[in-house]
């Protein structure tokens, strides 16, 4: 029997978790274990067949207020110079183009809700094609300038740079494919601040995510199966 390869999930919020992601993961007989940011050692993410970095409500240039992001952004650094398996969403895909030496910074204006992406020549040929037409959940007010040597996948209305690969081995996607229509109360109740502060409706956005989710999950996980199956 072939060792199962086992995967790092390091998480900044209970509720933003693999989502969809984990059946896929679980099908094709991977392993994983979850690291909470700012509180667990990183050290075992080091050698993982796969590391995934997830989202949270704070800036990769906050590192003052919190320290840790240094140790995410030196792991990243690591992984992806030795062409480790890196999937980073949201503040994971921020900070792997921080670690490649892109810049994050404010954007200016909050993209919340559901709407699609707009694939690059590039994006179409990738994993991302089964995502296309697909309205996927947008939850930041950062951004990042391109890391030089990426591939652009994808952009949206609101901000360009919503998608980059590094070779097969690194996939950076800013906006939540991974969302599940069945957890998404929980991302309304976690965020009602910022909710109330950005003046959002959160019954449309809940009524959004009932009509959006069953298909974002589906293509999401083919999208994740690709990728997988792609790496180096």
């Amino acid at each position: 029997m072939p060792t199962p390869r086992h995967a790092i999930v390091v998480q900044h919020l209970a509720f933003e978790d693999l989502g969809s992601f984990a059946p896929v993961l679980r099908a094709l007989g991977w392993t994983w274990s979850c690291l909470q940011a700012g509180v667990d050692d990183l050290a075992p993410a080091r050698e993982a067949d796969l590391l995934i970095v997830l989202g949270g409500p704070i800036g990769v240039y906050e590192t003052d207020t919190y320290p840790f992001l240094n140790d995410e952004l030196a792991l990243l650094r690591e992984r992806l110079a030795a062409q480790r398996p890196t999937l980073g969403i949201c503040l994971g895909a921020q900070l792997m183009a921080a670690a490649l030496g892109a810049r994050v910074h404010p954007g200016g204006t909050k993209e919340i809700g559901w709407s699609t992406l707009h694939l690059t020549p590039q994006g179409e040929a990738s994993c991302l094609r089964h995502v296309a037409g697909v309205p996927v959940l947008h939850w930041h007010g950062d951004t990042f300038t391109l890391p030089v040597g990426s591939t652009h996948l994808a952009s949206s209305a609101v901000y360009p740079h919503q998608a980059f690969a590094v070779g097969a081995h690194a996939l950076g996607l800013q906006c939540h494919v991974e969302a599940r229509g069945a957890d998404f109360e929980r991302w309304l109740i976690g965020h009602a601040c910022e909710l109330a502060s950005a003046g959002l409706d959160v019954p449309a956005l809940r009524a959004a995510a009932q009509a959006h989710a069953p298909a974002l999950e589906a293509a999401a996980a083919r999208m994740l199966r690709d990728w997988l199956d792609a790496l180096p």
